[in-house]
């Protein structure tokens, strides 16, 4: 069988969803080859074990096609090389191999070592799509009823996402997005979610596109203030606010729940502590604001109140919400995927969630100006929309749940920061332009400037 091990290797470093940017690869093992179509093209379902040189390994999922004809126009770019004779393509971009995919989660079957669970009807004869919008994962909508999410980089375990709206579902919840079927695999010996079925929202609107084409109508008008162009968006920030604390409430009643002492509040901020240290090591800009970091960190260790823990989002911006006509749904249960599974799975405050969101607002306000040095001038003007729909998304947050998040100043402050600091690693390794976004962020919170 031809195997295309080192044209992987030299493949996945550039791959938006490959986690091990800027590390060296020392080897990369196929833990899993599963067979999905025998005739050329060759379907492939591959699991891969990447090893680093400075040690440690990471798992991640691969669909790849193998043909002795030429690859269709349309999917050149997805070739990782020849061997053997076979040309070698992700095959995510080929509706032929995703239909494959399709048909297993209609049919609920098993193949090999791929288990397919079948939750609800599934039309097995929709044609495929990748979706090529930047993502930490693979989705492909299939007419436009279904979309798979393919979760690139594995845990062993099963993923939140799954877990998390499928509870909520099952309770009546119509603001996230129902698992119709799902399939695992077997990761380091333990059973492993790599594919989640959920019905396609066609008719929606991504948050994130709504709001920075309101900051732009913003930025467009020279002497109106936010609640003063066409395009305010503070009406559907507070909506969201208000979805997204019953979204809170009902997963504190679904799933697990508790109060916590001071000693978790410590145990918080020496986690921040740590994901700081290691930050610091990574983006040299980040350093005078290290201070002000551990000031804020280490008020949350001197708390003394009980602390309400949950599920929760875990990763929760404007990117992970879509305005349907009936409302706003939230997607991606299944938190930050470069954090360990357990931390994902793990009780925390809901203002986790709360303080994601607020940073979104932040970034939806002020990305353009990181990119555009004549722009400059519309800082202020960024800073007022930022504003205003931080506050519309507290009010109703606050509406829903009976408690206001702007009164938890400690804790809603460093989980700021602390999602701020991952995000200053984040653009450091991906999109450097931006970075000046999440340390200004830093330097307004903890009052410092570089």
């Amino acid at each position: 069988m031809t195997d295309p091990t080192e044209l992987i290797k030299q493949w996945l470093p550039h791959q938006r969803w490959f986690g091990g940017k800027g590390r060296a690869i020392a080897a990369v093992t196929q833990t899993s080859t599963v067979l999905l179509r025998e005739s050329d093209p060759q379907v492939r379902h591959v699991l891969v074990q990447v090893g680093y040189e400075d040690g440690g390994t990471e798992d991640y999922q691969l669909l790849l096609g193998f043909t002795t004809e030429a690859v269709a126009q349309r999917m050149e770019y997805s070739v990782l090389g020849d061997v053997d004779g076979s040309v070698v393509y992700d095959a995510v971009h080929d509706p032929l191999a995703t239909s494959l995919l399709l048909g297993h989660l209609a049919a609920g079957d098993e193949v090999e070592s791929l288990s397919f669970v079948n939750a609800d009807d599934v039309d097995a004869a929709l044609p495929g799509r990748l979706m090529t919008a930047e993502q930490s994962n693979t989705s492909i909508v299939y007419g436009d009823d279904l979309i798979l999410k393919l979760f690139r980089r594995l845990q062993p375990g099963a993923n939140p996402d799954i877990e998390v709206t499928k509870a909520l579902s099952d309770a009546g919840c119509l603001v996230v997005a129902r698992p119709l079927a799902w399939f695992d695999g077997v990761v380091e010996g333990q059973t492993t979610t790599l594919g989640l079925l959920q019905p396609f929202l066609k008719n929606s609107a991504e948050g994130w596109a709504m709001a920075t084409a309101s900051v732009r109508d913003l930025f467009a008008e020279g002497d109106l203030h936010a609640d003063e162009v066409g395009g305010d968006f503070a009406g559907e920030s507070e909506r969201l606010g208000v979805a997204t604390g019953e979204v809170h409430l009902l997963m504190a009643e679904v799933l697990h729940s508790a109060v916590v002492s001071a000693e978790e509040s410590r145990r918080t901020a020496h986690q921040m502590h740590e994901r700081l240290d290691a930050a610091l090591t990574i983006v040299s800009e980040l350093a005078p604001y290290a201070d002000g970091l551990r000031t804020a960190y280490d008020e949350i260790a001197a708390r003394t109140d009980p602390v309400p823990v949950q599920r929760v989002h875990g990763d929760y911006h404007l990117g992970q919400v879509l305005r349907t006509q009936d409302g706003w749904v939230l997607l991606d249960f299944e938190g930050e995927p470069a954090r360990p599974l357990a931390e994902r799975r793990a009780l925390m405050s809901p203002l986790r969630d709360v303080a994601g969101m607020l940073r979104s607002f932040d970034y939806a306000a002020r990305h353009l100006l990181a990119e555009r040095a004549d722009q400059r001038h519309l800082a202020y003007r960024a800073s007022e929309w930022a504003d205003r729909n931080r506050e519309a998304f507290c009010d109703g947050y606050a509406r829903a749940v009976g408690a206001d998040p702007r009164e938890e100043v400690v804790l809603l402050r460093a989980f700021e920061l602390d999602k701020a600091v991952y995000e200053v690693v984040y653009e450091a390794r991906n999109r450097p332009t931006w970075l000046p976004v999440p340390l200004a962020a830093i330097g307004r919170l903890v009052g410092a400037v570089a």
